[in-house]
């Protein structure tokens, strides 16, 4: 299989590393002239990340001469060529409207009909750019985070339009290249962005209201926040305390803080209304019938140690 990243900007880079990292042929294709500048500056990033994970103990030098051979930089000149030979085609260009537009164009003119299409936009839904390519069929949207050759998560998002199998393929292919995918509808800001524009909202105000230092505040984080949430998803953590204490402690902080936003959601409070307020009584978000509830506070205790010893957040016995 043969990937192509369209726009050799922070993103499209970033998908040369993936997928050249997991042991793909990749084109970073960009339609701008001055391509021998282009190749130097695009290789020369991504050799100096290659060079920061070495350094790390991640590959040694002769994994990184091979992932770099991998990745072929294209200019305007050989555009066409390379389109034609893309299975997938990872879209990175200026988050615009007519900049989508007219890459989707110039791509669909060379692309075969079976190449699939994923647009890494941040800002824009899937069925709005379906309707720029041709045979939307083979469209989503596939949203890395920054850097894309770090961080696991893709949050994909097929259009009302797009095909299961182009899903399961594009699942597939990025599972093979170590990432974690999630599905989410088309809906503004995905999922991490949209719990992320909360957090960090919510943090200036700490800030701006003098409850904290942003000292302070970012210890909280990555002592508190961060730790209890990568032990356990946010969702489970509303069931594991109980749907009872996320409602009325949100009530309560809504009425001091004269601030709405913390209202609880309507879907909390039906919960609650119909007994299902959590995993003490078997059902919340998610099902707890017929778990071992004994067994699951072992593992998540197993997590926060692990973690908490990773983060040399974990004090020896006295």
């Amino acid at each position: 299989m043969r990937i192509a990243a369209l726009g050799a900007g922070r993103m499209g880079r970033g998908i040369g590393h993936v997928f050249a990292y997991a042991g793909y042929e990749v084109d970073i294709i960009d339609f701008k002239p001055g391509a021998r500048d282009l190749r130097e500056a695009v290789t020369g990033e991504i050799a100096a990340n290659l060079r920061l994970l070495a350094g790390l103990g991640v590959l040694n030098e002769a994994q990184q001469a091979a992932i770099l051979k991998r990745i072929r930089v294209v200019g305007h000149a050989d555009a066409a060529a390379a389109l034609a030979k893309a299975d997938v085609l990872f879209e990175g260009v200026t988050e615009t409207l007519d900049a989508k537009r007219d890459a989707f164009a110039r791509a669909c003119a060379h692309l075969r009909p079976d190449a699939i299409i994923a647009s890494t936009t941040s800002s824009m839904l899937a069925d709005t750019l379906a309707e720029m390519v041709t045979h939307p069929g083979r469209f989503l949207n596939a949203h890395f985070l920054n850097p894309a050759y770090l961080i696991p998560l893709v949050e994909v998002s097929p259009a009302r339009t797009t095909d299961e199998n182009t899903f399961s393929k594009i699942k597939s292919l990025l599972e093979s290249a170590g990432k974690v995918v999630v599905r989410c509808a088309p809906s503004p800001g995905f999922i991490v962005p949209r719990l992320q524009a909360a957090a960090m909202n919510e943090a200036a105000r700490l800030v701006e209201e003098g409850v904290a230092t942003p000292e302070d505040i970012d210890r909280a984080v990555r002592a508190g926040f961060g730790p209890r949430y990568t032990a356990m998803g946010l969702c489970e953590f509303i069931d594991y305390g109980g749907l009872d204490i996320l409602y009325y402690a949100s009530r309560s902080m809504a009425q001091a803080l004269d601030a709405p936003r913390y209202e609880p959601p309507a879907l909390i409070k039906r919960l609650m209304e119909e007994g299902k307020r959590g995993a003490r009584e078997g059902q919340g978000l998610y099902d707890w019938r017929g778990r071992d509830l004994a067994a699951y506070q072992k593992d998540l205790l197993g997590r926060f140690v692990a973690l908490f010893r990773d983060l040399k957040l974990l004090p020896p016995p006295r």
